[in-house]
């Protein structure tokens, strides 16, 4: 399995990124998947969350500028990022995950570096 993110970089406060994870060696549709992300000196923490029914969830934080989606058909996921505040630098992670009874299969992309300047 691998899941290759792209789509960070340098942007304006105020500014957009389009943030995406390429899946390969997986059936991507059967797994539920998020954005996660971590600052310098911070825990990583949840970004955004989509269920392979399409449902979807938002950390308080990023609700109404950020969107979370997927395409089953070209196996990625991706992050639409508007309205970027400084504090949402970090690196973005994306990570694909499937429990099925006690057994777990859980992913990360090597992740993406985001930097927003004030």
């Amino acid at each position: 399995v691998q899941l290759v993110e792209s789509g960070g970089g340098l942007v304006q406060a105020g500014g957009s990124l389009r943030l995406s994870c390429a899946a390969s060696g997986i059936s991507f549709s059967i797994y539920d998947m998020g954005w996660y992300r971590q600052a310098p000196g911070k825990q990583r923490e949840l970004v955004a969350i989509i269920t392979r029914g399409g449902s979807t969830n938002y950390a308080d934080s990023v609700k109404g500028r950020f969107t979370i989606s997927r395409d089953d058909a070209k196996n990625t996921m991706y992050l639409q990022m508007n309205s970027l505040k400084p504090e949402d630098a970090a690196v973005y992670y994306c990570n694909i995950n499937r429990k099925v009874l006690t057994l777990v299969w859980d992913y990360w992309g090597q992740g993406t570096q985001v930097t927003v300047s004030s």
